[in-house]
């Protein structure tokens, strides 16, 4: 009997929401409001979500977690690469490196580049620059002294590729007669890394022992380089760092100084966009309150019926409760679809209009495409807010329904 009387309490809220005339018309306009907002609001935390994805998976990955260095250099032998890393550490693995700005040429063009000498061997356990790689591995800079790998962007700026050469000039310290002269080498290209980051336009690797000899750095190096086990267990491997070195004048920096500022906007920015888009869609919700109450205007009739029938107060809340729910879940899956549907389509879409027009909007970014990433825990969390708004919103007029009189509204009729 409770299932039957719960059937005719949903064909009832059914009817009054799809049924004909006016009024049907008012509920949906208010239900498009909610879909559209629910919309934009999946749309954008998917971009936010892509870019923090972007940030973790992709520049993290290929920068180094964590160095240790100095501008006068360490010996290449130094005890730290000698030492076993705890597991408390933090750190996963270490690599030395030198590193220096500078510029290089070619066909008549320059550009600035980041130059780093690596050890091809333990470079790879601290950044996954060699997955980029479209023709070989790092270990091709071990076969031959003086050769480089660059970036796509940088190639495609100096017009080169695989297997031409370029002139890398690093600044010199030491001033002869005529004054500062920079140290320049021709090198030969033999790999191009296309990682579609920052690191594109501005990183260039080298072998240690080529970065030694252009520096004149033999058996030295400027530190190490180091991958965390952890993303966000700096603290631990900066104090194993700090004590390692503690009699030395090294300098030790985190990925924090370099990207944390931007980590935490991504951050930041996610949870503002989510409360400020929540609010929207609040506002939508609450704007199927004017539709319900004059729904509850236009069927007092059925209602003062219902009641001279025996229907309860308890009876209409349930109906005209269920009512907000099929209208709010509705324009929530509704909204949820069409947010998944453009958000999956979106990057296509950027790279149709950016090849299309030659626009590049990213950048500004240290990415060069919009990332967009669909999680299922931000899509939960909008549909039961979506939906808990809008029930919220049918008690009003609910209530309102049960303090109609029969006696009054049939003497009328």
């Amino acid at each position: 009997m409770s299932h039957a009387y719960s059937n005719l309490t949903v064909f009832i809220a059914m009817r009054y929401a799809w049924g004909g005339g006016v009024m049907s018309y008012v509920s949906k306009l208010a239900l498009a409001g909610l879909v559209l907002s629910i919309t934009v609001l999946v749309l954008v935390i998917s971009v936010v979500n892509g870019f923090d994805r972007e940030l973790r998976d992709r520049v993290l990955a290929l920068l180094p977690h964590i160095s240790i260095s100095s501008d006068q250099g360490i010996p290449a032998n130094h005890a730290l690469m000698l030492t076993k890393l705890p597991v408390a550490s933090g750190l996963e693995s270490l690599a030395p490196y030198i590193q220096s700005t500078g510029l290089v040429a070619a066909n008549g063009k320059i550009q600035p580049v980041e130059m780093t000498g690596i050890e091809a061997s333990s470079y790879g356990r601290v950044s996954r620059v060699g997955d980029y790689l479209r023709a070989g591995t790092l270990a091709g800079l071990e076969e031959k002294n003086f050769t480089i790998i660059i970036g796509a962007k940088l190639a495609r700026q100096l017009e080169v590729g695989i297997g031409d050469d370029l002139v890398l000039m690093l600044p010199n310290s030491q001033l002869s007669i005529a004054g500062a002269i920079a140290r320049q080498r021709r090198f030969e290209i033999i790999d191009i890394f296309e990682s579609q980051s920052q690191l594109d336009g501005s990183g260039v690797f080298v072998s240690l022992h080529s970065a030694q000899l252009l520096l004149r750095m033999r058996g030295q190096i400027h530190g190490f380089q180091g991958r965390l086990t952890d993303l966000f267990s700096t603290f631990y491997a900066r104090q194993f760092l700090q004590r390692a070195v503690a009699t030395e004048r090294l300098t030790v920096r985190s990925w924090m100084s370099t990207h944390g500022n931007l980590f935490q906007a991504v951050a930041v920015q996610k949870v503002t966009m989510f409360i400020l888009f929540s609010f929207l869609v609040a506002v939508a919700a609450f704007n199927l309150v004017s539709g319900l109450m004059m729904m509850v205007e236009q069927r007092k009739s059925d209602i003062a019926v219902l009641k001279s029938m025996g229907a309860d107060n308890r009876s209409l809340l349930k109906v005209f409760c269920c009512l907000g729910l099929l209208l709010g879940g509705g324009g929530t899956l509704l909204g949820l679809s069409l947010g998944v549907s453009l958000a999956l389509f979106l990057p296509w879409l950027y790279t149709q209009l950016a090849g299309g027009f030659g626009l590049d909007l990213m950048s500004q970014y240290f990415i060069s495409y919009l990332p967009v990433d669909v999680q299922l825990a931000d899509l939960i969390t909008v549909g039961v807010i979506s939906t808990a708004l809008t029930l919220l919103a049918s008690v009003y007029p609910a209530l309102q329904a049960t303090r109609l009189l029969p006696s009054r509204i049939l003497a009328n009729e």
